[in-house]
């Protein structure tokens, strides 16, 4: 029994992708596969031209700090650090300062400028993962990574996260892969790889959430 069975896929710099498929397809896994969080088992996966197979778990770790950011539908936020030390954490972690330039440009972009000194029991759901997101993208990673990322949000708190993920690839150059099982939520993003039972079926180039919904709906999820 495989997770992923034979996929293959390539993710374009400066692009938004979304990861689909019913429940249990893989899309989880590819995801983590991809970001140097699960080991392969066979095959190779690639951030630029870095093979994460040749990495020890120290490099990986660095590799993942300096150059991934992650966007967790649980927020992953450090209770005891306000707002501002949470985004900055990843930088703080790899002792550097931040670029101000590109700090002050994300906190205008996800509208938390008079939070910042809150801590994140102090902030609501919405908040909370705009902080994440910012965090993300505060140390100008060459990708970042969202698994349902807007999952435990109202829809527009929801809208605002995808928003602020969509203006990061439009106007930054951000590159972006999301898993996801919502298609309104997919139709922010430029393109979606579908999968089922741990293979790739299917690609949608600026998808629709009707497209979308037609398409799960062939697949059974």
């Amino acid at each position: 029994m495989h997770a992923l069975n034979g996929v293959t896929a390539a993710f374009a710099r400066g692009e938004f992708t979304a990861i689909m498929g019913p429940s249990g397809s893989g899309k989880s896994t590819l995801l983590h596969c991809i970001a140097g969080l699960d080991t392969l088992t066979g095959g190779a996966a690639y951030i630029g031209d870095v093979d994460l197979a040749s990495l020890n778990d120290r490099d990986l770790t660095i590799l993942r700090r300096e150059r991934v950011g992650f966007i967790f539908q649980s927020f992953n936020l450090i209770p005891t650090l306000d707002a501002k030390e949470n985004i900055l954490l990843p930088l703080t972690i790899a002792g550097k300062d931040a670029d101000e330039d590109w700090y002050e440009q994300i906190i205008e972009t996800v509208g938390l400028a008079d939070r910042l000194d809150h801590l994140p029991g102090e902030l609501s759901g919405g908040q909370q993962q705009r902080v994440a997101a910012a965090r993300a993208l505060v140390s100008r990673p060459e990708i970042v990574f969202a698994d349902e990322p807007s999952g435990n949000l109202d829809s527009k708190a929801s809208a605002e996260l995808l928003g602020f993920m969509r203006r990061a690839v439009k106007e930054f150059g951000q590159t972006i892969v999301m898993v996801t099982h919502d298609p309104g939520t997919a139709a922010y993003a430029d393109r979606i790889v579908f999968l089922e039972d741990g293979r790739v079926v299917d690609e949608m180039l600026d998808p629709t959430a009707d497209a979308v919904l037609d398409r799960l709906k062939r697949l059974g999820g």
